[in-house]
């Protein structure tokens, strides 16, 4: 069998991935799409949101015996109800946790909520579950102020980069919209919505990303010598990387859409590149939060 910190890596990447997608995908839906192509676009990503809830609730409930086998004595141990309910409320773990299954059960709930509500529940329960994620890890490792300021900005860096990583797959969405009449001008506005707003997202998640590396190393993520560094600074490549392709996107790409349809074509290849380089960025994550920093 694999060990537990395996499981726990692949429990953090599914979970951190899922719920940024649904996050993401309904904040962008209530706040920036058109009410007429809104429910379109929700309805085609139903695969998606329906994947994305089944992977967060499997990662879910598996990662608390995952946690109990690392804490514990290894695997017999993730077996022991007495093990599995110390951990669940004895730890800052088990409080993450619980918030979690009570963010699931959120989702369940909002399957027979109205139309009305079920996207705004969707992006209010997604943040709340990626807000529980601050409850431990590096964030949680400090005392008094130092900690809440430290937890307050990791809460805005994970709620601003999962805004965009889970906006983008409607983006993708949104392309074909752009050639049929009836959707065309409520497409042409959402884009230039996400493209607008992505400039705030984007500053606030390298903005967020700096402060949380200054708190942890106190610095810049230069002594490679420690792998949790290495990493960081993959990490921070990658995202640069990201901007970039964004700010190509929308500099470059979005004006000449209206005259070129290989412009089109080029956004979508571009805006998939983003996405494959996003959930890279959070395998480094799910690794990186398993590493000592020095």
């Amino acid at each position: 069998m694999s060990s537990p910190q395996f499981w726990l890596f692949l429990c953090r990447f599914v979970f951190d991935g899922a719920t940024m997608l649904l996050w993401g995908s309904a904040i962008f839906l209530c706040t920036l799409v058109p009410h007429g192509l809104r429910w379109q676009l929700w309805a085609r990503a139903a695969v998606l949101r329906r994947s994305a809830v089944f992977s967060l609730t499997l990662a879910s409930l598996l990662s608390l015996p995952v946690h109990t086998a690392i804490i514990g004595d290894g695997w017999r141990d993730a077996v022991r109800f007495d093990m599995l309910y110390s951990v669940a409320t004895e730890t800052t773990i088990g409080t993450a946790w619980l918030c979690q299954m009570a963010g699931i059960a959120l989702l369940m709930c909002l399957i027979r909520a109205s139309e009305s509500l079920v996207i705004q529940g969707t992006a209010l329960t997604g943040a709340l579950l990626l807000a529980s994620l601050a409850i431990t890890g590096h964030a949680a490792m400090g005392e008094g102020i130092y900690n809440r300021l430290h937890q307050a900005n990791d809460i805005i860096h994970l709620l601003t980069a999962g805004a965009w990583l889970g906006a983008l797959p409607i983006v993708l969405m949104l392309l074909p919209c752009l050639t049929i009449p009836g959707t065309a001008s409520d497409a042409k506005k959402a884009l230039m919505r996400f493209s607008t707003g992505g400039h705030v997202v984007v500053v606030t998640v390298m903005l967020t990303g700096i402060v949380s590396t200054l708190l942890i190393l106190d610095g810049l993520p230069l002594d490679w010598a420690y792998p949790y560094q290495r990493l960081l600074a993959s990490k921070i490549l990658i995202v640069v990387g990201m901007a970039l392709l964004a700010i190509f996107n929308r500099y470059v790409l979005v004006p000449r859409m209206r005259r070129s349809t290989s412009a089109m074509r080029y956004f979508y290849w571009v805006t998939l590149i983003e996405i494959v380089l996003s959930f890279t960025a959070l395998l480094l994550v799910a690794w990186l939060g398993m590493l000592d920093p020095n």
